[in-house]
């Protein structure tokens, strides 16, 4: 009897020690809509840390947050250019199944002092942890140098973004970060995903999904070219000759 009546009574304080914190997130814009006059929009992710009885635990080194905001996947070639008799032309090529279509990663120490290699790779954190995805076999060299340059080429883009001590952590419960969405950012479902990091351990992990999509014109015409490809290659044909045609007619006249 008095070891059933010791085991209720600490239940609760077992619970409460196994017990861990859950990240409540959020982000300022849920959709983003792309108009002729879009030039790009800021993004600002936040959100609060609630741990066990509601104290931050005392004695252990501070938590650490990262945020990564990802576009959908998609399949893309890469090409490499090689210099014949003067003239570039292209080369070996690439193909790669899942590449995300964008990628920023915010964190509130560099990513390399927060947890080791084989987490990142687990949780795709940072571009050198990125799972592409190749089609085709090669060796790693050639994987390894297509892949950077695939990297590279989004990062001259702002489609791929690092940005080590963007997150702002205040009394060790409240973050908050900004990402930069490009002008050129595709359209699509993007998820803003955050992470709770002690001591190279994730400890908690939330998501919110961000709709990105056309607006206004803009959307009638990826419409159009999505669905009836062929009416939409004639009628922009017919537009460029029309144009030509009217262009030279007021040439003539003047």
């Amino acid at each position: 009897m008095l070891r059933r009546i010791a085991l209720l009574l600490l239940t609760p304080l077992l619970l409460i020690g196994a017990a861990k914190p859950v990240l409540v997130p959020d982000v300022s814009q849920r959709d983003i809509e792309i108009i002729y006059s879009f030039t790009g929009a800021e993004l600002l992710l936040f959100g609060a840390i609630l741990y066990p009885g509601g104290r931050v635990p005392s004695g252990e080194d501070p938590a650490d947050i990262v945020v990564v905001v990802k576009g959908p996947t998609q399949s893309v070639t890469v090409r490499e250019k090689e210099k014949v008799a003067g003239i570039w032309v292209n080369a070996d090529r690439m193909r790669y199944r899942s590449a995300p279509s964008f990628y920023a990663i915010a964190s509130s120490r560099p990513i390399d002092d927060i947890v080791d290699e084989r987490t990142r790779a687990i949780y795709e954190l940072g571009l050198a942890s990125l799972q592409l995805s190749p089609a085709s076999g090669t060796t790693s060299d050639v994987e390894a140098r297509f892949a950077a340059g695939l990297v590279e080429r989004n990062r001259s883009r702002s489609l791929y973004v690092e940005a080590p001590g963007a997150v702002e952590i205040t009394d060790d419960v409240l973050y908050r970060a900004r990402i930069d969405i490009p002008a050129r950012v595709p359209v699509g479902r993007f998820t803003a995903e955050t992470f709770l990091i002690r001591d190279g351990r994730v400890l908690a992990a939330a998501v919110r999904e961000i709709d990105i999509r056309k607006s206004g014109f803009e959307r009638f015409v990826a419409r159009a070219a999505d669905r009836h490809s062929i009416l939409y290659g004639l009628v922009a044909v017919l537009l460029s000759v029309g144009f030509g045609w009217a262009a030279g007619a007021i040439w003539r006249k003047l």
